[in-house]
């Protein structure tokens, strides 16, 4: 591949990001792997610049009450547009599925481990066989995520659920703290900070399935700035693309807001085919739609747009209000 055209901008390039550490993380993988990529970006032609965000500011009330998970990224998006930083690092499952005008999904990275993980208490043992099985009749789970809480109340209606938001470490205090039995994170995040947690128990995506696009870093640019575009170009992962573009079709066909439990998790087989899984629920557990279809990778949002179409076609009108 030819080298990008020059910049229209003095260097350094800004990535804006969440001040999270793991947002921090995924940023700082981006801009490694954008400086590899363009030998005119080394020695820190790329630099990160925390933007606070009002999801991170907000901790003691649900995503939904306070206007969804569009908030870990309006900030950010608001200050590319004017101006304040050259591209944006997000994790693409908190990324709304229709982008503001004037931005685009630019790039994604290779995919971590899209599974999400049980985390035991303290006072609890389990084993990855029979990961549920781990939690006492009445456990009290701590979750903020109505996808997942829905998904373990459908299997075990006898749990309760406490709200828990934070970063990882936050949630992980918490538990240990007692705040709750057991609580559930992505194993994407655990691995991209390289902590090592031994009562989590990975969830096969037949058990829980994934939120769309998780274990996915997404970066946002500007749709006029053609050179950052050609650059961005040089590290998208062409696997993570399909299947974003499948799991993100699912999810805007399903139009669901932080209020519709919504999962969405897309498989490339070797065939060339993608085994589309996608889900929609009741936030108690009292229904649950699951199907999966399969495609070719060149259909891959047609084939989400499908899926989307056919579970909706069959669930009640008032999950989608």
């Amino acid at each position: 591949m030819s080298m990008p055209s020059a910049l229209a901008r003095p260097l350094p390039l800004r990535a804006g990001t969440r001040g999270s550490p793991l947002a921090l993380v995924q940023t700082r993988t981006f801009m490694r792997l954008l400086m590899a990529a363009c030998p005119d970006l080394a020695d820190g032609g790329v630099v990160e610049q925390i933007i606070s965000v009002t999801g991170d500011a907000v901790l003691d009330r649900p995503l939904a009450e306070i206007g969804g998970k569009g908030l870990f990224a309006k900030e950010i998006h608001e200050a590319l547009l004017d101006g304040r930083c050259d591209v944006a690092v997000h994790s693409l499952k908190d990324l709304e599925t229709e982008l503001p005008p004037g931005i685009v999904l630019a790039c994604v990275l290779k995919r971590e481990d899209p599974r999400d993980a049980l985390i035991l208490g303290p006072t609890l043992t389990g084993t990855a066989s029979d990961p549920l099985g781990a939690l006492p009749q009445g456990a009290l789970v701590g979750t903020s995520s109505v996808r997942r809480q829905a998904q373990l109340m459908h299997a075990r209606p006898d749990l309760k659920m406490a709200v828990i938001r934070g970063n990882v470490q936050t949630r992980l205090r918490k538990l240990n703290e007692g705040d709750c039995q057991a609580s559930l994170l992505a194993l994407a995040g655990l691995n991209r900070l390289e902590m090592t947690v031994p009562s989590a128990l990975p969830l096969d995506p037949s058990i829980m399935l994934p939120a769309a696009a998780q274990g996915i870093v997404g970066v946002t640019a500007r749709a006029g700035d053609t050179d950052i575009l050609q650059r961005l170009a040089l590290i998208e992962d062409a696997d993570a693309r399909v299947a974003a573009e499948a799991e993100r079709a699912l999810l805007a066909c399903l139009d669901g807001s932080c209020r519709t439990p919504i999962g969405g998790h897309a498989r490339l087989l070797p065939d060339g085919q993608v085994e589309l899984m996608g889900l929609v629920a009741r936030a108690d557990g009292s229904f649950l739609l699951r199907r999966t279809e399969h495609g070719v990778r060149a259909d891959a949002a047609r084939l989400g747009r499908e899926l989307g179409d056919s579970l909706r076609a069959d669930s009640p009108a008032d999950l989608f209000v």
